[in-house]
């Protein structure tokens, strides 16, 4: 995987993308900026069969409805703290699943919160479960951290978001 985060005008994203076609990279990660769903999808159909991951930075339903409708992204990389919360996320999902695409959450600093959306999205949507990024950097500060064993979530037993902070 490889993660430009939003560096490239389409120009330079084309041609390094065509470039690093021989490494056979898993996605594209953010290769332009997220308010460009045409510059999105002209780059996903000229690297194809790479595919081009997004979200990390899509702010809201609607312009990921947009990526989608266009064919701009083949994995969605929606953020619960980014969207709105829990409610936007799975609306994202949901539009998601219509469009038979994965959903690969953007984690920054809340595997917390996303542990439980990547359950809820294969249990109650039926989505692949595929990864889900861990960043322990903040774990000290919650009552219930994640949990990663073996590079597995282990999950959580006790009741609500785990996000509760520390006293």
């Amino acid at each position: 995987m490889l993660d430009a985060n939003q560096q490239w005008t389409l120009p330079v994203a084309l041609r390094t993308c065509l470039e690093l076609t021989a490494m056979q990279p898993y996605w594209i990660e953010e290769p332009t900026h997220p308010d460009d769903v045409l510059a999105h999808q002209t780059l996903a159909r000229a690297i194809a069969p790479i595919k081009v991951a997004a979200g990390e930075h899509i702010p809201h339903r609607v312009l990921f409805k947009n990526y989608m409708q266009a064919g701009a992204a083949h994995f969605i990389q929606v953020d619960c703290t980014r969207v709105g919360g829990i409610s936007e996320f799975i609306t994202v999902s949901l539009l998601a699943r219509h469009f038979n695409l994965p959903v690969v959450p953007h984690v920054g600093d809340m595997g917390q919160i996303h542990q439980h959306l990547v359950l809820f999205n294969r249990v109650a949507l039926g989505h692949e479960t595929i990864f889900l990024e861990y960043i322990p950097h903040l774990r000290d500060y919650f009552r219930f951290p994640a949990v990663v064993e073996g590079g597995v979530y282990r999950p959580p037993q006790e009741p609500g978001s785990s996000s509760d902070l520390l006293d």
